[in-house]
C-alpha cells in the first residue's frame, strides 16, 4: 500500500472541497445522504439495469475515524489520510450485492468484501441550503480476511496518503473496522445480529440470530461482526450548490485525475 514503485499512481492530493465539505456534515443535525446504485433488472428486461437509492449515514474518512466516548474500541494511530468517505452496513443487504457485482472485485449480497462497482451520493444540507453531490465506486471491507479483501485494500491503499511513516507497519484494517463497529450505538449494533434483512417473518430463522431490538455490547460478538461491514466510497467527481442566495448561486465541480493524484475545479452556474 505505501510502495514507492514506478508501477504505483502518484499519491493522491488532499481535495480542495473536503474542509467545506466536513463543516457542512457538523452542521446537519444527522450527516444522512441518498446512496444509489445499479441493480441488474431481470433477465431479458431492458434497461439492463434499474436505479436503487436509500438513505445512509455518513460516518467520517476512511483512516480518520475519531471515536465516540462509548467507544472502548482501540484506535489506529493517525498513520494515514484520505478523501474516501464510509458508512456502514449489513452484508446481507442488497446494496452490497449491487456494488460488488457492479465492480472488479468480486463478492455479492453476504461476501467478505468486494466492489467497484459505480454509486452516487447526495447531501441536502438544509442548515446552509447547499446540496453536495458525489459520484464515484464503492469498495465493501471487512468479515473475513480472504483473497477478495486483499484486493480490495490494495485498490483502497492507492488513494490513502502517508502522513508519517513511523508506525505504519502496525497500521491495521481489522482495528479500523472494529473502531467503525464500536462507533455504532448498542441497539444498531444489534441490528447486525437479527434476523435476515428481507425475510418475510412468518419464515423461521436460524436460532443463532438475535431477536429484533437486541442490544449488542461485545464488539467481538460473532454475529453481527459477521455480517458488519464498512462501505469505501472513492470520489471521482464533487459537486456543491450553494443555494442559499438566489443572486450569488453557484455550482462548484471538483474533479479527480488518477493519473496525477490532483483535484481540478471549476465554478459553473447552478
Amino acid at each position: 500500500m505505501t510502495s514507492t514503485s514506478l508501477s504505483q499512481p502518484p499519491a493522491p492530493q488532499p481535495a480542495p472541497w473536503k474542509p467545506q465539505f466536513l463543516h457542512h456534515m457538523t452542521c446537519m443535525q444527522s450527516p444522512e445522504f441518498v446512496f444509489s446504485t445499479l441493480s441488474r433488472a431481470p433477465k431479458g428486461s431492458f434497461p439492463p439495469f434499474l436505479p436503487r437509492a436509500r438513505y445512509c449515514i455518513f460516518r467520517g474518512f476512511w483512516g480518520e475515524l475519531r471515536s465516540h466516548e462509548a467507544n472502548s474500541a482501540e484506535l489506529n494511530e493517525e498513520i494515514f489520510g484520505s478523501d474516501l468517505l464510509t458508512f456502514t452496513t449489513d452484508c446481507r443487504m442488497e446494496k452490497v450485492g449491487e456494488i460488488c457485482d457492479g465492480g472488479s472485485f468480486g463478492g455479492g449480497v453476504g461476501a467478505g468484501a468486494g466492489g467497484g462497482g459505480p454509486c452516487e451520493a447526495v447531501w441536502w444540507v438544509r442548515e446552509e441550503m447547499v446540496q453536495w453531490r458525489v459520484k464515484g465506486v464503492a469498495f465493501v471491507v471487512g468479515g473475513k480476511e480472504d483473497g477478495e479483501m486483499r484486493s480490495v485494500k490494495k485498490e483502497v491503499g492507492k488513494w490513502m496518503r502517508v502522513l508519517k511513516d513511523e508506525g505504519k507497519e502496525n497500521w491495521s484494517w481489522e482495528k479500523e473496522v472494529t473502531a467503525h463497529f464500536g462507533n455504532l450505538s448498542p441497539g444498531m449494533r444489534g441490528s447486525f445480529s437479527g434476523p435476515p434483512p428481507g425475510q418475510p417473518v412468518d419464515k423461521p430463522y436460524d436460532d443463532k440470530f438475535h431477536p429484533v431490538g437486541d442490544k449488542v455490547h461485545d464488539l467481538n460478538d460473532p454475529v453481527a461482526r459477521e455480517n458488519f461491514r464498512v462501505v469505501i466510497i472513492k470520489p471521482e467527481t464533487v459537486e456543491s450548490v450553494d443555494l442559499s442566495d438566489p443572486i450569488k448561486a453557484r455550482r462548484q465541480l471538483y474533479r479527480f485525475d488518477d493519473g496525477t493524484g490532483e483535484w481540478s475545479h471549476q465554478e459553473l452556474w447552478p
